[in-house]
């Protein structure tokens, strides 16, 4: 179930925009005609594209989840739609991309997500012109019309949730509408019970979907899913992009999934249908290192009992006797001293490379004061710091009886120090 089960997705921005190879925004962003946009559709031709190439890769990395962009702001419909001649049949390549994404994902046992944007640069019934990532006015020979858009939507939703491409997990809608209609939500949940929702559409949803950030929170009050693309500047397909290093995607992902929430890699395929050779880079180390660490996040919870209120930002996840240390990067040394905890652990172990760690219960002179007295606290010795500098460092403890021992610590004046 997603955000239980299924909680590392693949995000995929794919469309007609591929072709100018800027931005997906390319037709607002550069205020191109709508008559010049839509040339892009007469030359899409992926003729490379292998959506099993891209799944492989993901399952490789650890995916559960794929979210697919149907439609984008520009309206172009990755599906065969009768309700738009603005299409992938239409095309020279011919072909419903959709179906083509449902059966690789059941092939590599990957849930499907489905992505449709509010704004639509291309309908004529499209409304809220002027607004966030909308066109300043109506194309020529558009006639706005609220309720005839959201009976377009719905139709497509029919198309897109009506069995054809099989069980669809969740609807990333886009930039909600100036008016709210529960209405538009309450259709979709019919055509797909169980379907989660998000909420940037027509009404406020299952769950949140922080955009290029990490929350500042402490942990999440409800089901959050938190979007990330592999490059700076652009979520679909950009030539010469900025890609982001693979130890800042490691700690945002650590960062949401630490405090309960999924995450959500975007990548760009280029108009052929391949994937950049940075971008598949980037999820094999993401996926390796995301592998090697995933138990921490799966079925684990945050530890809030004063240890995690660490310098430098340790924090700490719990699993039935095990406890998890997540490093901050770069970790500042290779010790750790566990205030208050005063017991050994039956083990203690780096995910990232299965080594043993050494530890004692000692003194530790960052507790001395003149005249004062402590006690014996746990240190974890030898940490591999050096050799895993490029990566988030996850320690695993094991203790006899984890929750007993939480529920004895004193909860004031506790740290962790690195």
């Amino acid at each position: 179930m997603l955000f239980q089960d299924e909680r590392f997705g693949l995000f995929v921005h794919w469309g007609i925009y591929s072709v100018g190879g800027w931005h997906e925004q390319e037709q607002w962003r550069r205020g191109i005609s709508k008559q010049e946009y839509i040339k892009y559709k007469d030359q899409f031709n992926p003729e490379g594209y292998s959506p099993d190439r891209w799944l492989s890769l993901a399952k490789e990395a650890g995916m559960q989840y794929v979210v697919f962009t149907a439609k984008h702001h520009d309206g172009f419909c990755m599906w065969d739609t009768k309700f738009s001649d603005y299409n992938m049949m239409h095309t020279p390549y011919g072909k419903d991309i959709l179906a083509e994404v449902a059966k690789s994902c059941k092939k590599y046992g990957l849930k499907l997500g489905i992505y449709y944007s509010v704004p639509d640069w291309n309908c004529p019934y499209s409304v809220n012109y002027g607004g966030d990532h909308q066109l300043a006015e109506p194309n020529a020979g558009d006639t706005p019309d609220e309720e005839a858009y959201k009976d377009y939507i719905k139709d497509q939703m029919t198309e897109l949730l009506g069995g054809r491409y099989g069980e669809i997990s969740a609807l990333f809608w886009d930039i909600p509408p100036v008016h709210q209609d529960e209405s538009v939500n309450e259709y979709v949940r019919k055509l797909m019970p169980g379907i989660l929702i998000n909420d940037r559409g027509y009404s406020a949803g299952d769950y949140s979907t922080p955009e290029r950030e990490v929350p500042k929170n402490k942990s999440f009050s409800g089901l959050t899913e938190a979007c990330q693309s592999v490059g700076r500047e652009s979520w679909g397909f950009r030539r010469n992009e900025d890609y982001l290093s693979h130890l800042f995607l490691e700690c945002a992902i650590d960062a949401v999934m630490c405090k309960g929430g999924n995450y959500l890699l975007n990548v760009g395929p280029d108009a052929r249908g391949y994937l950049p050779k940075q971008t598949e880079e980037t999820l094999k180390q993401v996926g390796s290192w995301f592998r090697r660490v995933s138990e921490s996040y799966f079925g684990a919870k945050l530890v809030d009992v004063g240890i995690n209120q660490a310098i430098n930002d340790v924090t700490v996840t719990k699993k039935d006797n095990f406890l998890y240390i997540h490093l901050p990067a770069p970790a500042e040394s290779d010790g750790l001293a566990l205030k208050p905890i005063g017991v050994l652990p039956k083990s203690a172990v780096v995910l990232n490379n299965g080594q043993k760690l050494n530890c004692e219960l000692a003194y530790m002179p960052f507790y001395f004061f003149a005249g004062g007295a402590e006690a014996e606290y746990l240190h974890v010795m030898e940490i591999p710091v050096n050799k895993l500098a490029g990566e988030v460092i996850v320690l695993r403890l094991e203790f006899e009886n984890l929750d007993e021992m939480l529920g004895t610590l004193e909860q004031t004046d506790t740290n962790i120090i690195l």
